[in-house]
Order: structure tokens, then sequence, then C-alpha cells
């Protein structure tokens, strides 16, 4: 099984998602099971700047109040979630799309403030079960999964979608995870990809301020799925940077 993370400018560019997703689904008529998961977080912007409602972001996060958790599952469970459904269809593919929260596939708790700000409905993913993904995969149906997590007392949580991609790999006993995304690959202090990375390295890395900004949770994600046994990881697209447990 291979879970695939989908995010970047691939989910605005439609010629780069239309390819992305062309590839997948021949990979899926192969016989290969595959779970979808995505964010879109530029989606987001451009709904919320259409309402008028400011984007406030902290330490990389987006701030969620009520407000904006509406537009966030909005878009993110709805109309970027059935977009990827609808393309894969006209592929001849038999997708649907399902939230985290649905069927408890993603459960999360309420983040911590940072730095004394309060994130509001922002969750950090403390587990995942497959129960539903196993069904559909039975039955051939690709799962897309849009990073909305069941909170406590039901309450629906934005989580970030790598590490969302990681714990269902890793709850679902995935044998490979790939972040297809914007970049080549992990670049190194030169702006070089990495092409091979040991735990050991990337947690180097990480204590280092050569991973910066979206590259830093997607990374921390990978790690997590490699302790919990992924065995093959890699983020971008072919030939970007493969992590290995040794």
């Amino acid at each position: 099984m291979r879970v695939i993370k989908l995010g970047g400018s691939l989910l605005e560019d439609k010629a780069r998602r239309s390819a992305a997703l062309h590839s997948i689904a021949k990979q899926w008529k192969r016989g290969e099971p595959i779970v979808l998961v995505h964010g879109g977080g530029k989606h987001v912007d451009a709904k919320l700047a259409t309402l008028g409602i400011p984007k406030r972001t902290h330490a990389g996060l987006r701030v969620t109040d009520d407000a904006t958790l509406d537009v966030v599952v909005s878009v993110l469970a709805g109309s970027v979630n059935k977009m990827i459904v609808s393309e894969l269809a006209a592929m001849h593919l038999r997708a649907a799309g399902i939230s985290g929260s649905d069927a408890s596939t993603l459960v999360a708790a309420v983040h911590e403030p940072i730095d004394g700000v309060d994130l509001g409905h922002v969750g950090r993913v403390k587990s995942a079960n497959g129960i539903l993904i196993r069904a559909m995969l039975s039955c051939r149906i690709m799962p897309v999964v849009s990073s909305i997590a069941e909170g406590p007392d039901g309450r629906l949580l934005n989580v970030n979608a790598d590490t969302a991609a990681a714990a269902l790999a890793a709850s679902l006993g995935a044998e490979s995870l790939v972040f297809i995304t914007d970049v080549a690959g992990l670049l190194d202090g030169s702006g070089n990809v990495v092409r091979e990375l040991c735990a050991d390295d990337a947690q180097a890395m990480l204590a280092s301020e050569v991973v910066t900004g979206g590259m830093r949770p997607k990374l921390q994600a990978a790690l997590h799925a490699l302790g919990s046994g992924v065995r093959r990881i890699t983020i971008g697209e072919e030939g970007g940077t493969s992590l290995v447990a040794a």
C-alpha cells in the first residue's frame, strides 16, 4: 500500500496536477492500493480573501477562528476534495472523498497556544484509524482524504496535511509514503537536492537552519512515519529525496 500526499502549487496548477493524477491512476490500475491525502492552503487563502476574512498565521500555522474554520472545512473537505475526485473519475477511476473526521479516521488534540497565541481550531494529530479506508480499498475505491480531524467531543480541527499523511501511513502499515510537492526535494545548504537521507542525518538537518518553512513539518512527518515502520519515504517528484531507516 502507498500513501501519497498532494500539496504545494500542484493543487493550483491544473497541468501538473493532471500529470500527477494520471501517474497515480496508472499505478492504481496496475493493482496497487493507494490512499491520497491533500491539503489546499492556497485555495483557502483565496476563499478567505473573497469573503473579506483576514488571514492570520503564527509560527507557520493558520490561526483558525470560527469563521476561518467554516472556510477551511468547506474548501478542503468540499471544493478541493471533490475537484480531485472528479478528475480521477474522468480517468475512469472510482474514488471517494472523505475528511479525516469521518469515522475517526484522524483524531487530534487541540493545539496548545504558541507564544501565548491561541490558534483556535487547530489540532495535533494524535492517532489514525484505517477502518473506513480499508473498507473503501477492499471495494477498489480510492480514498481521497482531506486534512480535517476529529477533535474532543466531535469538534472539527484543522491539521497539517503532511502530519495527517504520515499518521495514516503508519496506521495502515503502508510500505511507502510519497510527498508530491512543488519542490524537487529536500535541499542542502548549497541549494542542491539531497538524494538520500538516513534518520540521523534528517534529525541533524532539522536541528540546523537548513530546513525552513513548510519543509520542516514535512520532514518531521516523514521521520515519524519512518519510525513507525513505513519502509520507503520520498519527498518531491521522481528523483527527489528518499528517507531510509539507516
